[in-house]
């Protein structure tokens, strides 16, 4: 048999992948030895996994993740689906390297005000935003906002200006909102021609201006960045001081790739989850007692609540109920978009016709729960 086999050392040696490395991966059953010598242990491959191994050895290269190397490696042939892993690595990598530009950007503002800080002037940004888009965005992120006082970071929502949008985050670490708003840039000659990061909006500053956008109100003037939050808008203003902390890096939680979308009515999902059946765990805040709705979504694409007993089959997703009720009220959407990754992935809650805005909400892992 050892004749028609390859050794392990020479599938090393051929695949430019470590000997330890293709016991790693014999281990996490991504590439299984054909054969293993009962006696010694020594691990013997078919001719045909050498491809796979050289294979292997390019997908660790571009950084891809074991589950979708296992995903690439177990594709049917034809089915398409190794290419649309390779595509969603892809946009995940190009996301990133967005975002190290942007970062790289603010480092470079932040060593020159470290250089000369008595020359340097804080950054700012002018722009004009929708007032009923604005309005709407808020209301889609302010149940997000933190309120536990150890995390006075999250006690705000970051506003942060991305090309022609700005994007408005909230999150307690439990749960995150997003929104999208378009926003026009006012050219000024006294704003320097430099990037400015995200501005985060304290709770009280953010209610206020919810409260300053009124029926009639067709847009407002935003300055931010600089330690300043302003509005102005039908004759109104209102200032404050921004928050002085860095905000945690939410966007990886944003490059999800769900494996299953349903479309439903929001009416319908708060009625089944308001009168579904509840776990009670220490789901909420330090560990506190909190209802637990599970969701469920049978091979026919019904999503449902679950009741009392486990269904054999079924993908299982456990949420604290009052967030995921939050989230659905959240706007008052008509129709909503679950995208479910898994049992310990976070459950996204899209409105159609809105692509930024939506919110995450991080799932509750109990194994007697899925």
């Amino acid at each position: 048999m050892e004749s028609e086999l390859h050794s392990i050392g020479e599938l090393a040696r051929a695949s430019g992948l470590g000997v330890g490395t293709l016991r790693y991966y014999d281990g996490a059953e991504v590439l299984t030895p054909a054969w293993v010598d009962p006696q010694t242990g020594y691990r013997w491959y078919r001719p045909g996994q050498l491809a796979d191994a050289r294979l292997l050895a390019r997908l660790r290269r571009v950084g891809l993740p074991l589950a979708d190397i296992r995903a690439v490696l177990g594709a049917v042939p034809g089915s398409g689906q190794a290419r649309r892993v390779l595509d969603s690595h892809l946009r995940r990598l190009e996301d990133g390297l967005a975002d190290a530009r942007r970062e790289l950007s603010l480092i470079r503002v932040m060593i020159d005000q470290r250089e000369q800080p008595m020359t340097t002037t804080p950054a700012e940004l002018r722009c004009t935003v929708p007032a009923e888009e604005l309005a709407a965005a808020l209301d889609a992120v302010r149940f997000a906002v933190g309120v536990d006082p150890e995390v006075p970071s999250l006690a705000g929502v970051l506003f942060e200006p991305d090309g022609p949008v700005l994007r408005l985050v909230a999150t307690d670490r439990y749960r995150m909102a997003l929104a999208e708003v378009p926003a026009a840039e006012v050219p000024a000659t006294a704003v320097p021609d430099r990037p400015v990061g995200g501005t985060i909006v304290p709770t009280a500053l953010v209610d206020a201006l919810r409260a300053l956008l009124g029926a009639g109100t067709p847009e407002v003037a935003l300055t931010l960045g600089g330690g300043l939050v302003r509005a102005e808008t039908g004759g109104h203003r209102i200032e404050g001081a921004a928050l002085d902390f860095d905000y945690p890096d939410y966007r990886a939680l944003t490059r999800l790739d769900p494996g299953h979308r349903i479309d439903l009515s929001a009416a319908e999902l708060r009625g089944a989850v308001e009168n579904g059946v509840t776990r009670t765990l220490p789901s909420g805040p330090n560990g506190a007692d909190c209802p637990v709705t599970v969701l469920t979504l049978a091979a026919d694409g019904r999503l449902a609540v679950a009741g009392p007993e486990p269904t054999p089959g079924d993908l299982r997703v456990a949420v604290n109920r009052d967030y995921l009720l939050d989230a659905l009220r959240a706007g008052r959407p008509e129709q909503l978009v679950l995208e479910l990754g898994g049992p310990i992935a976070p459950l996204a809650i899209r409105t159609p016709g809105r692509a930024g805005t939506y919110s995450l909400l991080m799932p509750v892992r109990a194994p007697e729960l899925t």
